[in-house]
């Protein structure tokens, strides 16, 4: 899959748009790990050469003499020269005892300064956008302590690097349309270890108000339903705040995306055995009954739900893609089929019968798992079914969808659905 809308990358030298103060100012004695953020207290330029204070009119207490100015602390995060810092951890200067200003954060190559705030006291400079992948930073401010006294310093560091960058595709794309029953579909391209947190920082949300669960198929890979099919004419949103999110094993998200996407009608496919045919229901009602022909004894057409996956006027199908050469039992030359819909990634599709099967449609079972249907029947299936449509098989005796086969998902219980 590809995912193309939505997603906005932003481009080394440009400023991001303003996303508001993003944390608060870390504790000035706070030790914190790999990323780069630390703090540096109570420097050496804080001590040396102090000048006299005997004039000052802060000396009228009698007595042994003693220093009034208090030492400055001072707190930078990131630390000096640390490396593979996350972009969006807010950098902060803080002077207790102290002030700060002249603040300037920029890359070091050049390029538009990170904006920020100052605190009411003067104490705390802290950024108000996020910061650049890859870049290297440099800082430069003023300290002031008690007596006026001012020192310039200087610092540098350096954000993730690409090899630590990481991101998402989402499907459905932005933008199109969808059957009621295609579920959302996340692929990460790193490994999710804290998937509890990425749940947080993925908002999905549907304009018929309907709660979803999460289903984690691998540390990559998760799908995402109701408990029901979409109601009609939704609209759901998935927005993915996964800039600076840790992913685990050093890897950040490096961007934020934005998915939204239409439902159309509720439209379901019932296909029995039994009776060898397909009820189509749209938003409940019976629109059409049409005879068919199943998987034979050897090769069952799977039961339970499916969801349409993709559509092709005309498909080309081998036999070499379900593990069959020329000399086994149910081989057949490559062929082209007319109106197809595939329901699994093994080749299972609904689609009109070859024209030798036709005396067998509504009577006896001659295919290899798929749902043949006469021509008409197979046109108005084609031309009013969907990609995320349902499609549903009783009756055959085999088990039902495997949910990565396509898009069994359905065929989990809601109870077990969301259970990692």
């Amino acid at each position: 899959m590809t995912e193309d809308s939505g997603r906005r990358r932003r481009q080394p030298g440009r400023r991001p748009r303003n996303t508001g103060k993003m944390l608060a100012v870390l504790a000035i004695c706070a030790a914190v790990g790999a990323g780069g953020v630390g703090v540096a207290t109570a420097p050496g330029w804080a001590q040396a050469d102090m000048p006299s204070e005997a004039s000052t009119p802060m000396r009228n207490v009698s007595g042994l003499a003693a220093p009034v100015v208090k030492l400055v602390e001072l707190g930078v995060t990131p630390t000096d020269g640390a490396t593979g810092v996350n972009p969006a951890a807010a950098p902060s200067v803080k002077a207790v005892n102290g002030v700060v200003k002249d603040v300037v954060l920029a890359p070091a190559g050049g390029g538009d300064s990170v904006p920020g705030t100052t605190s009411a006291d003067g104490s705390t400079w802290t950024a108000e956008d996020p910061l650049e992948f890859n870049t290297e930073y440099q800082y430069s401010f003023t300290i002031v302590d008690q007596a006026g006294r001012e020192t310039k310093k200087a610092q540098t560091f350096a954000t993730v690097a690409p090899a630590n960058e990481a991101d998402a595709a989402v499907y459905p794309l932005n933008g199109t349309t969808v059957g009621a029953g295609q579920p959302i579909e996340i692929v990460f391209s790193e490994p999710v270890l804290n998937k509890a947190a990425m749940e947080k920082a993925v908002a999905v949300k549907a304009s018929s108000g309907q709660a979803v669960a999460w289903r984690w198929y691998s540390d990559r890979r998760v799908r995402i339903r109701p408990q029901a099919f979409w109601a009609s004419n939704t609209t759901v949103t998935v927005d993915l705040k996964l800039f600076g999110v840790d992913f685990g094993n050093g890897m950040i998200g490096n961007s934020d995306t934005k998915v939204s996407f239409k439902v159309g009608p509720q439209r379901l496919a019932v296909v029995d055995d039994k009776t060898k045919t397909m009820k189509v229901y749209f938003d409940g009602k019976l629109v059409r009954t049409a005879p068919v022909t199943l998987g034979d004894a050897d090769w069952l057409s799977p039961t339970g739900y499916a969801v349409i996956m993709e559509q092709e006027r005309k498909s080309k199908f081998n036999a070499g893609s379900i593990g069959l050469k020329p000399g086994d039992k149910g081989y057949y030359p490559p062929l082209t089929v007319e109106y197809a819909n595939r329901l699994t990634t093994s080749g299972v599709y609904v689609h009109q019968a070859l024209k030798s099967a036709w005396g067998a449609v509504g009577k006896v079972n001659v295919s290899h798992g798929c749902v043949g249907l006469l021509p008409a029947d197979a046109a108005w299936f084609f031309n009013n079914m969907k990609t995320g449509d349902v499609v549903r098989t009783l009756n055959t005796g085999a088990p039902a969808v495997e949910p990565l086969e396509g898009f069994g998902d359905w065929n989990i219980p809601w109870t077990q659905y969301a259970k990692r």
